[in-house]
């Protein structure tokens, strides 16, 4: 995980990234009232499968608070101005009501940079303005708490509020964050946006995410949105306007099933960013009658389900693979595993440690078999990349089963 901030045309943003530097990038963009925090429960899941980057909008959290009015071209172009920042040229895009707004301008303004987009408890227009307006007049004379009471029946049904009342507590102690300038600004831009003549240009497959009893962008506008886009729609039952929070899991399913695809597609994106593309693509050109069958098992199983739990990071899971690796003698696996460790985040002197490791409890002579192979595959991969993690990198001449 990484964190900063960056300064964009309009203002100042705090960001943070998870995941692995090699990974499709999907960028989560909060609501209003909220931070990046709001996207914990999700980031777990999102992570093992993309690179996760979120930030705070403009007057939220750690961002800066410039002066409002804002329209949501300048919250839009944040979102841009981060991505260029962070040298990212395409990304996935998932945010939640403003979120969704400001991801909706994106897509439509700039085509080119979404790849896919999931649009949560949202809407192109929202009226009437002066609803907007006045909330927006409050906040700057009372500050933004003083919305909390009011707004927690629209954040979460009945029934989540008794059973979890720890969640109103986490949602005001961000909007606690928001500045009142920030919040009323961002209002301001809700009340002046109206992005359906926009809708037409947005390119990318879109997912449309309700919540069942959601008072501010129900279901049936939804159903809308997800018309006017020609984009699929799932509904998350107990949930309402902040449905990432009521059902954390539903959410992340849905987000993960629509940016990287089916368990077949998630399996062979971590496997192409760990193993590297050069050596799957060797791997998926082997012929036989046997190998298609198995190949897709093991992009299945091992690396769309094992490689890809949250329990454990993918550096974690390399150090343990190679070790294992050199207690069995699997030295063939071996070869291309060591490069993968490297392009996980592994030192070649944490893996001279796991060597000297696996000699202790694994015995000498097994470490000391696989040393060449340990060797060969560091070398290899230090020609290949000049020194450094890149993404390509298997031991030459290796074709083991993964």
């Amino acid at each position: 995980m990484t964190e900063g901030t960056l300064r964009t045309a309009g203002a100042e943003l705090r960001y943070r990234v998870d995941g692995p530097p090699d990974g499709p990038v999907l960028v989560l963009a909060n609501s209003l009232g909220t931070t990046l925090s709001m996207w914990d429960r999700q980031v777990p899941s999102l992570s093992a499968y993309t690179r996760v980057v979120r930030y705070d909008q403009r007057g939220h959290g750690g961002s800066s608070s410039p002066p409002g009015p804002y329209r949501i071209d300048d919250l839009g172009q944040d979102l841009i101005d981060l991505l260029d920042g962070l040298e990212v040229a395409r990304a996935a895009v998932c945010g939640l009501s403003l979120g969704g707004m400001v991801a909706m301008w994106a897509a439509a303004r700039h085509p080119e940079r979404v790849t896919s987009l999931v649009l949560a408890c949202t809407a192109p227009y929202l009226g009437p303005p002066e609803g907007w307006l006045e909330r927006a007049a409050a906040v700057r004379t009372d500050g933004p708490l003083s919305l909390a009471p009011a707004l927690q029946e629209r954040w979460f049904p009945a029934k989540v509020r008794a059973a979890q009342p720890e969640l109103f507590d986490e949602v005001t102690g961000m909007l606690a964050t928001c500045t009142g300038e920030g919040y009323a600004a961002c209002c301001e831009a809700i009340a002046g946006m109206d992005l359906r003549p926009d809708l037409g240009a947005i390119r990318a497959p879109t997912l449309v995410l309700a919540g069942a009893d959601d008072p501010v962008t129900p279901p049936a506008m939804a159903l809308d949105l997800a018309a006017s886009l020609g984009a699929g729609l799932r509904v998350l039952p107990g949930a309402s306007h902040l449905a990432n929070l009521a059902q954390p899991a539903g959410f992340a399913d849905a987000v993960v099933g629509h940016v990287t695809g089916g368990p077949l597609a998630r399996g062979m994106a971590v496997r192409r960013s760990v193993l590297g593309d050069a050596h799957v693509d060797r791997a998926v050109r082997r012929g036989g009658v046997a190998w298609p069958a198995f190949g897709d098992f093991i992009s299945r199983y091992a690396w769309g389900e094992v490689w890809s739990r949250p329990g454990l990071d993918r550096r974690t899971r390399s150090a343990v693979t190679l070790a294992v690796l050199v207690a069995l003698g699997r030295h063939e696996e071996l070869g291309f595993h060591v490069p993968g460790g490297l392009r996980n985040g592994l030192r070649p002197e944490e893996i001279a440690e796991i060597m000297l490791q696996c000699a202790v409890y694994a015995g000498v002579p097994a470490a000391n078999a696989a040393l060449p192979t340990v060797e060969e595959a560091l070398a290899s991969y230090a020609g290949q990349s000049g020194g450094s993690p890149g993404p390509e990198g298997a031991a030459p001449g290796r074709r083991g089963s993964e």
